[in-house]
């Protein structure tokens, strides 16, 4: 599910993000590749995705998370590059890598991704997302301007 949250590190902005790990679940991000509790999340090639800004192409996969299919992007020319932008609490919950990131995710707290997997500041980066700081569940995209075709289109 996608859900709107106050950022943790400044709880007057709100995010969007897609939720991939529920308290208790072991979350990983290997090789440009997500892991739920060790099950490796399918995700197939769907064509590409023209990005304006950059005047370019990225690799464009289905995703299947659960019952939920949804687009991810993935740039596979640009490599990877995992470290902490905080020190955030928990973060002794994640090990950071070469090859990715692992993290167990805390009781009374989620993990949140974008679905832009490489140009995507998400608790990767930033860490937990806290059950308090849930403002609720997104039920469709209403504006997507780098994506037109997807205004109001349910999500």
């Amino acid at each position: 599910d996608v859900f709107v949250f106050r950022y943790p590190v400044d709880p007057d902005v709100d995010y969007i993000k897609r939720v991939v790990g529920l308290p208790g679940d072991e979350i990983a991000y290997l090789d440009k590749k997500l892991y739920v509790n060790g099950q490796l999340v399918p995700h197939t090639r769907d064509g590409d995705y023209f990005e304006p800004d950059r005047v370019s192409y990225i690799a464009q996969y289905k995703e299947k998370l659960g019952e939920v299919s949804h687009n991810i992007l993935l740039d596979e020319s640009r490599p990877q590059e995992y470290r902490p932008q905080y020190q955030f609490p928990n973060l002794g919950n994640c090990q950071y890598s070469r090859d990715g990131v692992r993290c167990k995710v805390p009781e009374g707290q989620y993990f949140a991704m974008g679905d832009n997997r490489d140009n995507s500041a998400d608790s990767r980066y930033w860490g937990f997302v806290p059950e308090s700081n849930i403002v609720g569940k997104a039920f469709f995209i209403w504006m997507n301007f780098s994506d037109l075709s997807r205004i109001g289109r349910f999500n």
